[in-house]
């Protein structure tokens, strides 16, 4: 009889990718995924901290599996494991934990006996049509906020060629699109001690792989994007004119008391140099809400660059205690209220900006990644452009994971709707 498994991802797109290795390793192995109404024989829960909300759904996801697979063996591993009197610690759950420094070794304590186990790379993306790769993990910057370089340790980059093997081996598979993705993407080295291998490096060496229609840089600081990386784009043909550039604030005052390695000014230095070369692009970004000390008009100075950038999507999160941080200790804490309706008002605002921004589109005609059935329009399907703006259109013979040109007829609060031509 097949064993089955169950494999469960809280957080971040590194954590995605993780999981997605695990998942084929154990088919590998000869499991297979249970689905819904199945029992499962092993249960992987790769968890995430980055915030009180996470700490929650990590467990209550682990209290339900648990629940449900009564049988299972529960192997819990991610950052709520490496956490600071991580609550895991002291539970009377039935699991094993294993931390994110032994985290590509975790089927080799579950199956100590086999030899030879799989490596720990991914060949698919179930239920994507776009690949996250990994290609770095860990931090080293220490933001006043964070416990990520506590609990992933110091940053770590994966091996230049294997990350290319990697990525040949999806396009094989069928993947058209790549997203390189890490902690901190932006310290990549190439594991290359003599500092000559960097983030534009691997850009122009993925640039390189047959058969790859798109690539995108995930989560960078704009710190870390420099004239040669900008080149490196501009040379590219498949390079998507789209990058999530993290801001956290707006305000230079709170930067400084979050520890941020930039002002507001560094900030759109990189959006204006981006956007001097490639009038097209568009960005997404990262903002903390409510940080110890954010006055109104230091929350006024994050609004005024959500609209002036016009972001296509922002990320908005309340302000979180993390145990053992500088913001712990800060004062001026701000009530969870007052987060409330900060984030509602930055909410309003970058839909608006997002709303703007996609205005511009209507008329054109522009390539999208199928993906998905639209939920909200029947006979409709959706993906996302090379600018990461979401389109609908009649499914009209299209397949997931084709590449298709869409004119754009309308803009609504979801996203552009036009037809394939």
């Amino acid at each position: 009889m097949e064993k089955k498994f169950k494999v469960v991802t809280l957080g971040c797109r590194t954590n995605q990718y993780e999981s997605q290795a695990y998942k084929d390793q154990l088919n590998k192995l000869g499991y297979q995924e249970a689905n819904e109404k199945e029992g499962a024989d092993l249960c992987i829960v790769n968890t995430c901290t980055v915030t009180e909300n996470a700490d929650k759904k990590s467990l209550f996801q682990i209290k339900q599996l648990a629940k449900k697979h009564p049988n299972a063996k529960i192997v819990v591993t991610g950052c709520l494991v490496d956490q600071k009197n991580s609550p895991l610690k002291h539970s009377d759950l039935p699991v094993e934990l294993v931390p994110n420094g032994q985290k590509e070794n975790l089927l080799n304590q579950i199956f100590p006996e086999v030899e030879n186990l799989p490596e720990f790379q991914i060949e698919r993306f179930s239920a994507h049509t776009r690949a996250f790769v990994k290609v770095q993990d860990g931090c080293n910057s220490f933001c006043s906020y964070c416990v990520i370089p506590y609990v992933r340790g110091r940053s770590k980059s994966k091996n230049l060629k294997q990350i290319i093997n990697e990525i040949e081996d999806l396009v094989k598979n069928g993947y058209k699109e790549i997203v390189l993705t890490g902690i901190n993407i932006g310290d990549f080295d190439g594991g290359d001690a003599s500092g000559n291998t960097r983030l534009s490096t691997l850009v122009k060496e993925v640039d390189k792989i047959k058969g790859l229609q798109r690539v995108r840089i995930s989560s960078i600081d704009p710190d870390e994007v420099d004239q040669e990386l900008i080149d490196v784009i501009k040379a590219s043909p498949i390079m998507c004119h789209s990058m999530h550039i993290v801001l956290q604030s707006g305000s230079n005052h709170i930067l400084k008391r979050m520890r941020r390695k930039y002002t507001k000014q560094e900030f759109f230095r990189c959006i204006n140099d981006l956007k001097e070369t490639f009038p097209d692009f568009t960005f997404t970004t990262d903002i903390i809400v409510g940080f110890p000390g954010e006055s109104l008009d230091d929350f006024s100075e994050t609004l005024d660059v959500v609209k002036s950038v016009r972001f296509a999507k922002v990320h908005a999160f309340p302000f979180s205690v993390r145990p053992g941080t500088r913001a712990e200790r800060m004062d001026s804490h701000i009530n969870s209220d007052e987060i409330a309706r900060r984030r509602v008002s930055l909410s309003k605002a970058s839909e608006q900006a997002a709303f703007d921004l996609r205005d511009k589109y209507i008329g054109k005609t522009i390539s999208v990644l199928v993906e998905e059935d639209d939920s909200l329009r029947e006979g409709y399907m959706q993906g996302y452009s090379e600018h990461f703006i979401l389109v609908s259109f009649p499914k009209k013979n299209v397949r997931k994971n084709d590449i298709v040109s869409v004119k754009i007829m309308e803009n609504h609060p979801d996203g552009l709707v036009g037809e394939i031509e």
